[in-house]
């Protein structure tokens, strides 16, 4: 069933005697049910929970004055695992009511890393300034959604090109989850190797295995929840061989432990959040500390690397939900934006940095979500997850990890669906699909595969063909990957 039957036509009869979630979500049109929905949203959230481990540790250091996020003589790691679940409940949980699709929010891989490492090093900048920058790059792109120019670079995009973002996002999560596994890591001579010096020889890595094995069989046999399944039973072996064996957390010395979180729990599984994080944010000191110049510089930056991402995360997740309408374009995609570009001012406001769109939703719906109350579920675990990070902590990347794996394989599948016969087509996506995860960002491929559209098109006599729109944005894409050599001639 197509997106734009929903909102093309008269709700169908047997819609109208229908409950009030379907009314307003549309389960029966979209052909779903409230079981998979909750499923669906469950997987999601379990598919984005690293975030509450890892968002912490990426703004877990100082400012450029010595100061830690949060307050406090030691990183807050608490109070920002709070306020980022906080953030991503809110937005997620509105992502489901506004727009009423299966996308869940939180704060985005990259952007935090722009923010701890880049931003707030520079002289003067205090964590503070840093989500000011983010404020102000939020505040620029609701401008452009409430002015329509999101969209239109959206729907300028040629359809080969969307479905070469997708599966690029497929190839990129797919390394994310096999690096998260500690089945691909850096060293051994070469940029990339094969689990300990060539070997799965760690338990670990042979949970991340069976995990794999276990949820494939499933798909196989067409097991409903194979996904969700798949990730509590890899969790539930985790927290066996953790009791067992003690293995902690892995490290130069201790190889064989696991990677970011140990799947126990020591003490009691509910703590009361601190959220010492919100409000730590300041619109005016960027400007004093660095000049205008420099601050649309570094907007300008993050901006661009937001603006993408989303591009690909939503085509992404509507194409593996079937949700596109006879164009190619989700519908509802101006709410769908606006929730997100919204998304960013709330995660500079709650000081977590940017929340944007998670290509991981499209776990959730490989596993039956289809419509925005998969998002409300998975925004209420969030909140949940304020109270009881124990557990979600328990969730190891070994155990998680498979489900990014076999999303990577459903997204791979739309490889038939590009002419690669036609050079002019086939270049450009091939670039956007390899630069995914060889740059380790979906920007990244993005803006290579627009840059090569475009300069192959005009190569070949048909630059009238390509829209405006798509040449400006090839344009900034030029600017976006010449930003060192600026910010050093700016400096």
């Amino acid at each position: 069933m197509r997106l734009n039957q929903v909102i093309d036509t008269k709700t169908p009869p047997e819609t109208e005697k229908a409950g009030l979630l379907d009314k307003y979500f549309h389960l029966t049109v979209r052909g779903s049910t409230l079981g998979r929905e909750i499923r669906g949203g469950l997987v999601t959230f379990f598919a984005m929970a690293y975030i509450l481990i890892l968002n912490p540790i990426i703004l877990s250091g100082t400012d450029s004055t010595g100061a830690y996020l949060g307050g406090g003589d030691e990183p807050n790691l608490a109070a920002i695992s709070a306020g980022t679940a906080l953030v991503a409940g809110i937005m997620t949980i509105l992502m489901g009511a506004v727009a009423n699709f299966p996308i869940g929010l939180a704060a985005g891989l990259g952007l935090n890393s722009m923010v701890a490492f880049t931003i707030v090093q520079l002289p003067g900048m205090t964590w503070a300034d840093g989500m000011g920058i983010i404020v102000l790059e939020g505040i620029v792109i609701v401008l452009l959604v409430v002015t329509g120019l999101r969209e239109a670079i959206f729907r300028a995009v040629p359809m080969y090109l969307r479905t070469a973002i997708s599966v690029g996002i497929g190839m990129f999560i797919t390394l994310v989850g096999l690096v998260n596994a500690g089945m691909v890591r850096t060293g051994g001579g070469t940029p990339l190797t094969f689990g300990v010096e060539g070997s799965v020889s760690t338990l670990p890595m042979a949970i991340f295995v069976i995990g794999l094995f276990v949820t494939a069989i499933l798909m196989v046999r067409k097991v409903k929840g194979a996904i969700l399944i798949g990730i509590i039973s890899s969790t539930v072996l985790a927290v066996i061989v953790e009791a067992v064996g003690k293995l902690g957390v892995s490290g130069e010395d201790n190889p064989g432990g696991w990677n970011l979180s140990v799947p126990s729990i020591s003490g009691s599984p509910i703590q009361l959040p601190s959220f010492a994080t919100l409000g730590e944010f300041s619109i005016t000191g960027p400007f004093q500390k660095l000049g205008v110049i420099a601050v649309v510089v570094l907007t300008f930056s993050v901006l661009l690397a937001d603006f993408f991402d989303t591009m690909g995360t939503m085509v992404a997740v509507a194409t593996e939900g079937d949700l596109l309408d006879e164009d190619g374009n989700p519908e509802g995609t101006s709410r769908i934006l606006l929730v997100d570009s919204v998304g960013a001012i709330a995660g500079g406001m709650g000081g977590v940095s940017s929340n944007t769109a998670f290509v991981e939703s499209s776990t959730g719906v490989a596993d039956g979500g289809r419509t925005g109350l998969t998002s409300i579920v998975t925004g209420v675990a969030f909140f949940l997850a304020t109270f009881l990070s124990p557990i979600v902590a328990l969730v190891p990347n070994e155990a998680a990890a498979p489900a990014l794996v076999a999303v990577g394989f459903l997204m791979m599948q739309q490889v038939p669906d590009i002419n690669w016969n036609k050079l002019t087509t086939g270049i450009p996506a091939f670039l956007t699909i390899v630069m995914m995860p060889f740059g380790y960002s979906m920007t990244v491929g993005i803006g290579v595969g627009f840059i090569a559209h475009v300069v192959l098109q005009a190569a070949t006599g048909n630059a009238k063909k390509v829209h405006p729109l798509l040449w400006l944005v090839a344009i900034l894409f030029v600017v976006y990957f010449l930003m060192g050599p600026i910010q050093s001639a700016l400096a």
